[in-house]
């Protein structure tokens, strides 16, 4: 069974850039030091074991003012070396830590991908950010992009205290991308449809209405099953590897995070729904690609 999964998994979602984009290394004094990011930026890099003993990539973009941390999730044809534009955007027009990592078998992460390791890598970092950085659930917004919307929902419906979760171009399930199927089969992968209904924090899902890789009723049959909806972004003309692009995206994205100031100093323990759609400008993320439809 589990080999079946995994193969459908390596058919339809995971296309880690060859070669990788990046390098880890030692320095002499022990830092872990990323290729082409200098120590001005303000990034750490761990090197962090998965419970299934890979490997595994994490930087850390650190914010001085920040009230949150993204633990972002990325999609399925990029590596953390393409993605520097975006973590520093994240950071300065949100203000906010962005933590980010390759799953096994991507960039300088060993191991191969699959579904259960994506699941062993996020934990593998979410625990990181509480050991190494004193990061509560309260203070901690999961962000994950199309395939990283699979780990995303996976560790957020086992966390009872986020603060919120973002999906951005998701899937409901990775069979569901290729095939319009009503039922969920036990070899399927990413199983996002059944596992939101036990998110309990505000959601907030962005999706492009002309995205042709993972259709816009994914993103907004997402949005219906949240139980803690959050006014969605539906970018109008918006692809799957273009909405960064949109002057919407880093607009609504910062009403996002003002809401849930406002719901941390107002009621920090109970989370319930924050109103309003729209909103910036952004650099352009690498895109996400599926297997043939």
């Amino acid at each position: 069974m589990g080999n079946v999964t995994g193969s459908v998994a390596a058919k339809f979602a995971f296309f880690p850039p060859d070669p990788p984009t990046y390098d880890v290394y030692r320095e002499q004094d022990g830092r872990v030091v990323f290729s082409g990011v200098t120590a001005d930026k303000n990034m750490d890099v761990h090197v962090l074991e998965t419970k299934a003993g890979n490997k595994i990539v994490a930087t850390f973009w650190k914010h001085p003012f920040a009230r949150f941390t993204f633990l972002y999730s990325h999609g399925n044809a990029a590596d953390l070396g393409q993605m520097h534009e975006l973590f520093i955007e994240l950071r300065a027009h949100l203000r906010v830590n962005v933590m980010s990592y390759d799953y096994s078998g991507y960039g300088a992460s060993t191991g191969k991908p699959s579904e259960f390791n994506t699941y062993h890598d996020i934990e593998a970092v979410y625990n990181c950010l509480k050991r190494e950085y004193g990061i509560k659930q309260e203070e901690l917004i999961l962000y994950g992009q199309s395939v990283g919307s699979g780990p995303t929902v996976h560790l957020a419906s086992k966390l009872q205290k986020l603060r919120g979760v973002i999906l951005h171009s998701a899937i409901l399930s990775g069979i569901r991308v290729l095939y319009p199927v009503k039922m969920t089969f036990w070899f399927d992968i990413f199983k996002n449809i059944d596992k939101i209904r036990n998110v309990n924090c505000p959601v907030l899902v962005i999706h492009g209405t002309n995205d042709d890789i993972v259709d816009w009723s994914h993103g907004k049959r997402l949005w219906e099953l949240s139980k803690e909806k959050y006014d969605p972004l539906w970018v109008k003309g918006g692809g799957h590897c273009n909405l960064e692009t949109f002057p919407e995206y880093i607009k609504h994205l910062r009403k996002f995070i003002n809401a849930m100031e406002k719901l941390a100093l107002t009621n920090p323990t109970k989370q319930h729904h924050a109103p309003d759609p729209s909103i910036t400008e952004s650099k352009h993320n690498k895109c996400l690609i599926f297997g043939k439809r």
